[in-house]
């Protein structure tokens, strides 16, 4: 993943390959240990943030397995994802065409400067 978080261990199920330090979090009461060479405090604040959507999902749900409450959290965290990334989307088009829309007024107000300029109509100053 890009924000460098590396194998997910269970406590003692088995040893670590990689060099990179061991960050612990708690996730639903279970304990896992993270190999990541990203920030420890981003981590972290990504373990809370699952754990917070598990609980969540719990307390508005009958089930108390936690597999299918991390399926739920997860499916609501990828919509989540989904949401914003094509909000993300919307803003980057629109800002585009305004771009485009401002670079063609000004080519079009540089054309009348040119054009007024070279007349000897007249000089205008854009400042």
């Amino acid at each position: 993943m890009s924000s460098g978080i590396g194998q997910f261990l269970n406590k003692g199920s088995m040893e670590a390959t990689t060099s990179s330090p061991t960050i612990r979090v708690e996730i639903y009461n279970q304990t896992y240990n993270i190999r990541s060479d990203g920030d420890t405090e981003y981590i972290i604040q990504l373990a809370e943030f699952v754990d917070s959507r598990m609980r969540e999902i719990s307390s508005g749900t009958l089930t108390v397995d936690s597999l299918k409450v991390a399926i739920l959290a997860a499916l609501h965290i990828a919509d989540e994802l989904h949401r914003l990334k094509n909000m993300h989307e919307q803003a980057d088009s629109q800002l585009a065409a305004r771009s485009t829309e401002c670079a063609e007024m000004l080519d079009r107000l540089l054309k009348v400067r040119n054009t007024l300029e070279q007349s000897g109509s007249g000089k205008i100053s854009l400042g």
